[in-house]
């Protein structure tokens, strides 16, 4: 079996960073799936619940804005990624799935291999390329920006809604002029 693994959001000035881990099942419907920057947010969001339901099995990892200022970016999407995993293999044990070190293989979207207890390999642009890690990165994507919309309702003045915490002008002239938010990258520069 394959699983697919990435994450999402590891530019963003605030907010986690969030990464999926997606083992496909036989009759996936395909045809639904794409690199998830490719795919509009209305797409994004129906390939999501397809995904949640006809996957074999699937997990959500998240490492904390804080964790990201402790650790660096990387150490935590990294961290996000095993999160992810292990609760894909969580949820497998409680769907009756029989999962195990034996018939996994990993595809990690990148070049990076986060700490898992399977054959792993990184591959640079397999969001574009492998079904599994396009799934993979489809849920990292919608989490987080559902996450993020959550976090714009929270704190208003921030806009989060609209970039979901990335550089964008709109979002540095909101920090200067309220001052970091609660869930800012105290580590990340805005300029």
């Amino acid at each position: 079996m394959i699983c697919g693994i990435d994450e999402a959001g590891r530019g963003p000035l605030a907010g986690p960073v969030c990464a999926a881990a997606v083992i496909l099942s036989d009759d996936f419907p395909l045809k639904i799936l794409n690199d998830s920057k490719k795919l509009s947010p209305s797409r994004r969001n129906e390939a999501r619940f397809i995904i949640m339901e006809k996957a074999l099995v699937w997990g959500i990892g998240w490492a904390t804005h804080t964790e990201i200022d402790n650790i660096n970016i990387l150490q935590a999407s990294l961290l996000a990624m095993q999160r992810a995993f292990e609760d894909m293999m969580i949820k497998a044990g409680e769907k009756k799935i029989l999962l195990s070190n034996e018939n996994i293989n990993a595809i990690v979207d990148g070049i990076y291999i986060p700490k898992i207890h399977v054959p792993a390999i990184a591959q640079v642009k397999a969001d574009a390329k492998v079904p599994e890690v396009m799934a993979a990165s489809i849920l990292a994507k919608t989490e987080r920006d559902i996450y993020m919309d959550k976090m714009a309702e929270l704190y208003p003045q921030y806009g989060y809604d609209k970039h979901k915490g990335y550089p964008t002008m709109a979002h540095r002239q909101a920090i200067k002029k309220h001052g970091p938010s609660p869930i800012q990258r105290l580590s990340f520069k805005v300029k």
